[in-house]
């Protein structure tokens, strides 16, 4: 039963992250670009294609949806 909790509580953080990078995706966006910095920094380039591709994909998910123009 431990687990169940365990996946709650996971399933109601993750919840909180998306409606938090909904309202800020200027911020997410600079986060994770600094969070990739610092972690390609450590690990000296390493796994630097993987670190970007999560960056960018970070990127693709927050970016503003365009809203359709009315036909007029």
């Amino acid at each position: 039963m431990a687990f169940m909790k365990r996946m709650a509580v996971l399933a109601a953080a993750a919840g909180a992250a998306r409606a938090y990078a909904k309202k800020n995706p200027e911020k997410v966006n600079d986060m994770v670009g600094k969070a990739g910095r610092f972690v390609d920094e450590k690990t000296k380039g390493t796994y630097h294609s993987h670190i970007d591709g999560a960056t960018k994909k970070v990127a693709d998910v927050t970016k503003p949806k365009p809203k359709p123009n009315p036909a007029s």
